[in-house]
């Protein structure tokens, strides 16, 4: 019998802040952390609000003090969600008291750290460079500071991890796919360790006037907390966010052996693709389910084991209706029965970084017994009569098994079965 893959590390930086404890404590404080954008003049463009990365001298208790993650040497050669994700291993690897001094075990090491867009500033500020400046101006770092494989590959420099170094670059399914990813190379016997997940920073003038000519973003201004607004009929579009989101796993047998602690467990995983249309999945929710069914095969999980769900649910009506059919394709009646978190209304969404993010509120969920508020939800559309979602303040639930749902332009799905360890 194969040892389960359980989780041993985590780290997030998130809108939320810096941190997994105070992301945990603020999300079910009911925080939101999507405010006016400060970064970069907005008024030629309709877009203001953005789920921003607090800075510490905005936020002393929650706030990224990049300077602890790079010196003004070495930012300079990274693009922001590069420095996301160092912020987030560090954590993660702490954690899991995984800092290998031994070959064998840095051969042994996988790194996979998915990705949306990569270092999407970095080449806006470059053509503003060239353009402006002229090509002698252009960085030499331009290249390897956008490149989306980057993050995985600065933290394998960083920690000298020579296992198998991966990003997958499936827009918004990206951070899940590579926890997933993640798990293959523990079960093909490639790697023993893996740090897996998301990271993302493109909030930029160009990338959300690209979303915006979608119709994709919420264009409200007044009331930022509130623009974010999953399953609610009166939802008008997603809010950006970015941070990042990465965990340590490692088979159990393999973590009880070197003393670590096992946080939770990975029991399943599925990926599929819609084959239907280049933004939005079908109406029926047919490839989504597919994933979510893919996902309950490899846990060995029927439908009424899963006791909650971490919906994708990014705040687009076309996006939360396919959801919503894909898991009442899969659990039917039932769902009416199973807890419903949205907590992109909290964060925003975060492309590439939402599943290691969501991942690890799943995570918490489990090992805590709560079941995290989904903001701003007021009134369902007439076709979610009978969604439990999880509004206004935390629930108290017995959770054994969650459900992590991410889908992403390009027809890409993905799930994660979360379960809490009972060891």
């Amino acid at each position: 019998m194969q040892s389960p893959i359980v989780i041993t590390g985590m780290g997030m930086v998130s809108p939320l802040g810096n941190g997994v404890n105070i992301n945990w404590q603020r999300l079910l404080a009911g925080r939101s952390g999507i405010n006016t954008i400060e970064r970069f003049d907005t008024r030629d463009i309709p877009i203001k609000i953005a789920g921003c990365v607090p800075r510490h001298d905005e936020d002393s208790e929650g706030g990224i003090d990049l300077n602890a993650i790079a010196d003004a040497k070495e930012q300079r050669k990274l693009d922001l969600f590069s420095l996301y994700a160092m912020a987030a291993a560090d954590e993660a690897l702490t954690q899991a008291n995984w800092q290998p001094s031994e070959a064998a075990q840095k051969r042994r090491t996988a790194t996979v750290v998915g990705s949306g867009i990569g270092g999407f500033p970095t080449i806006t500020q470059a053509q503003k460079t060239l353009t402006e400046r002229g090509y002698r101006r252009v960085s030499p770092f331009t290249v390897p500071a956008f490149l989306a494989n980057l993050a995985a590959g600065n933290l394998s420099i960083r920690y000298g991890f020579q296992g198998p170094l991966g990003c997958p670059v499936t827009a918004c399914a990206a951070g899940l796919q590579a926890i997933g990813d993640g798990m293959r190379l523990i079960r093909s016997g490639e790697a023993d360790v893996a740090l897996v997940g998301g990271a993302e920073a493109c909030i930029d003038p160009l990338s959300l006037a690209s979303f915006n000519a979608l119709k994709a973003l919420s264009t409200e201004a007044d009331a930022p907390a509130s623009a974010s607004r999953p399953f609610d009929k009166a939802r008008n579009g997603f809010v950006m966010g970015e941070g990042a989101g990465l965990m340590v796993i490692e088979t159990l047998d393999h973590a009880l052996a070197r003393g670590a602690t096992p946080l939770a467990v990975l029991n399943g995983y599925g990926t599929s693709a819609d084959a239907h249309h280049i933004t939005a999945g079908p109406e029926d929710g047919a490839g989504a389910a597919l994933a979510i069914e893919a996902a309950l095969g490899m846990a060995g999980l029927n439908r009424d084991a899963i006791s909650h769900i971490n919906a994708h649910a990014t705040s687009t009506p076309v996006g939360d209706r396919a959801e919503l059919a894909s898991l009442r394709r899969v659990f039917g009646e039932r769902l009416a029965s199973i807890p419903v978190s949205a907590t992109k209304a909290s964060t925003g969404h975060l492309l590439g970084a939402a599943g290691g993010i969501e991942s690890i509120y799943s995570v918490l969920a489990a090992r805590t017994q709560q079941l995290p508020p989904t903001l701003n939800y007021t009134q369902g559309d007439d076709d979610m009569q009978g969604l439990d979602v999880v509004t206004t303040q935390p629930r108290d639930h017995d959770v054994q098994h969650v459900l992590c749902n991410g889908f992403g332009f390009g027809g890409v799905n993905a799930a994660l079965i979360v379960s809490r360890y009972a060891g």
